[in-house]
């Protein structure tokens, strides 16, 4: 079996290569063609920028129709304009607590939907906003949607953040307690929301990055902050953070998941996701909303 046919083993140098094509160079012919020199060939860098990078066709871990749910895409008003969302809503008799879900430099994609699907099974409202709105939503194109996220400015997406918590505080079914959790560019997302809004009473951001150390003493929610052991690029702002959180007395829990890389929540991403470390983070995470959310 040749190079072309064998498939490739994943190292951390191509996971890292990865990690920097989708965050910061953005240039996929280039990542590509240092991709091929790591694989071996070209044929090998394809099917291993495969293995590392999200499938919108994988299957989810929950069904629309999954019982016990109901779902529907909503509207409301955001900071500038119209905010576009996917809303999962517990059935039974409520009122609810509620859960805004941050999607990850991709987007609002099946994944993300997938993903407040099971907040909302846990007893949580969820709402998954698309914080492209304010750009045309987010594209079906996985690369088009990274490139629209330069066009954010941080101020924005903190206001279409607390927003969203506007309208979950709205809802007939609400108790009017609202958390977030977030994911990569939708952690560091719930970082800079828990900065900019008292009304956020926890806060979960998984390997995002961290706010400006003079900023933390802003933050009113209890946070919960997981990490993957080998995500050199994130975890270089830990030490201040976890500095500006204890000089602040902030009630926070810091988790870092040794073997795990960045994005290890992610089923969808087969050379990236980590079963064990996501399931623990995930049922720390329920325990910690359940606590303060109620």
């Amino acid at each position: 079996m040749d190079n072309a046919q064998r498939k490739p083993v994943i190292t951390q140098e191509m996971i890292a290569l990865f990690d920097d094509f989708t965050h910061r160079s953005l240039d996929r012919r280039k990542f590509m063609d240092d991709l091929a020199k790591l694989a071996g060939s070209t044929a090998a860098a394809v099917t291993a920028a495969s293995l590392m990078a999200s499938s919108a066709s994988a299957a989810g871990l929950t069904e629309e129709n999954a019982p016990g749910i109901s779902v529907k895409t909503v509207t409301y008003p955001g900071a500038k304009g119209t905010m576009t969302g996917y809303l999962v809503e517990p059935k039974g008799a409520g009122p609810f607590p509620a859960v805004i879900v941050i999607h990850e430099n991709r987007g609002l994609n099946p994944h993300i939907k997938d993903v407040a699907r099971r907040v909302g099974l846990e007893g949580f409202i969820a709402l998954a906003p698309d914080f492209l709105s304010d750009v045309g939503g987010t594209p079906a194109d996985e690369d088009a949607a990274r490139s629209l996220f330069s066009n954010l400015s941080p101020a924005d997406t903190t206001a279409n953040g607390i927003a969203s918590i506007a309208y979950l505080k709205s809802l007939p079914n609400s108790t009017g307690k609202v958390g977030a959790m977030g994911f990569c560019w939708g952690g560091g997302a719930v970082n800079q929301l828990a900065v900019g809004s008292p009304e956020l009473m926890a806060g979960v951001a998984y390997y995002g990055a961290q706010p400006k150390a003079d900023d933390v003493r802003k933050i009113k929610a209890m946070m919960m902050l997981h990490y993957g052991g080998l995500d050199e690029r994130i975890n270089a702002g830990i030490p201040a953070f976890k500095a500006a959180l204890d000089k602040a007395k902030i009630n926070y829990q810091l988790y870092v998941y040794e073997g795990a890389n960045h994005a290890f929540n992610n089923d969808t991403s087969a050379a990236r996701y980590d079963k064990a470390a996501a399931d623990l983070a995930w049922s720390r995470s329920m325990a910690m909303f359940r606590d303060v959310l109620g």
